[in-house]
């Protein structure tokens, strides 16, 4: 019999999650970049922000944007990392990828950048190759995070460091309620509206409410490995940056 997982607040066989999630981003695609900005009026520029600025990015590294979506890290990682770097973008769904190259390119970022599709749960990198790898709002879609967060540890060199920058448990009790209402009203029109998908956008407050929460997200990169683990909350819990580094 087939293990279980969750997709959003169901219960699905694992061998069906995967689809479901690529089924989501295939639909949202197109406006991935518009409804980020409109669902979290801007304010995902700085919390990506945040994080470029705790990645301590030097010329020459190697990088890996994993879940890079549309390439907004991996933008910013191009230009720091300069013509000796390298910079993956790296995303489990085709869809995702396709409209991140053409964004990148046409910015004319070309020259140190690879696409790769590819499932964080078993990354095909070789071991100690990264000195940097980020996933930026795509932990929580994975089915197996601690196999996930095992692959990255095993990817980067010793030295390097993960972020992880994900939706978690907001710290305020008015935020909190806010936020469900928020997630659960507004969301699923807004997507029905702008992007004539509801369900994704339910898809994703649901997600959201499954993803673990701070602490127990700290726990499990200590469990694969990772030291100094850390996080910072950003606008009151609603997104949490995560950093750890392997030894």
């Amino acid at each position: 019999m087939a293990d279980n997982t969750h997709f959003g607040f169901k219960t699905v066989a694992e061998t069906e999650k995967e689809h479901l999630v690529a089924d989501v981003f295939h639909s949202v695609a197109d406006k991935y970049d518009l409804m980020n900005d409109l669902m979290s009026f801007g304010i995902h520029r700085l919390w990506k922000r945040f994080t470029i600025d705790c990645a301590g990015v030097r010329p020459g590294q190697k990088i890996l944007d994993l879940a890079g979506g549309t390439g907004d890290l991996t933008a910013k990682f191009s230009r720091l990392v300069g013509e000796s770097g390298e910079v993956i973008l790296a995303d489990i769904n085709d869809s995702m990828l396709k409209v991140g190259r053409e964004k990148l390119r046409n910015k004319g970022l070309v020259n140190n950048i690879r696409y790769v599709q590819a499932n964080a749960e078993n990354l095909p990198f070789p071991d100690n190759y990264f000195d940097l790898i980020t996933i930026g709002f795509g932990l929580r879609n994975v089915t197996h995070k601690d196999q996930a967060l095992a692959s990255m540890y095993r990817a980067l060199k010793p030295g390097g460091r993960l972020l992880v920058l994900e939706f978690s448990k907001p710290t305020n009790a008015v935020m909190s309620k806010l936020y469900d209402f928020y997630s659960f009203k507004v969301l699923p029109k807004m997507g029905q509206l702008v992007a004539k998908d509801s369900d994704s956008y339910q898809y994703l407050a649901e997600s959201i409410r499954m993803h673990p929460d701070q602490e127990t997200l700290k726990a499990m990169m200590e469990s694969v490995g990772f030291e100094q683990v850390t996080y910072h909350n950003l606008t009151q819990g609603v997104v949490a940056l995560h950093r750890g580094f392997k030894f």
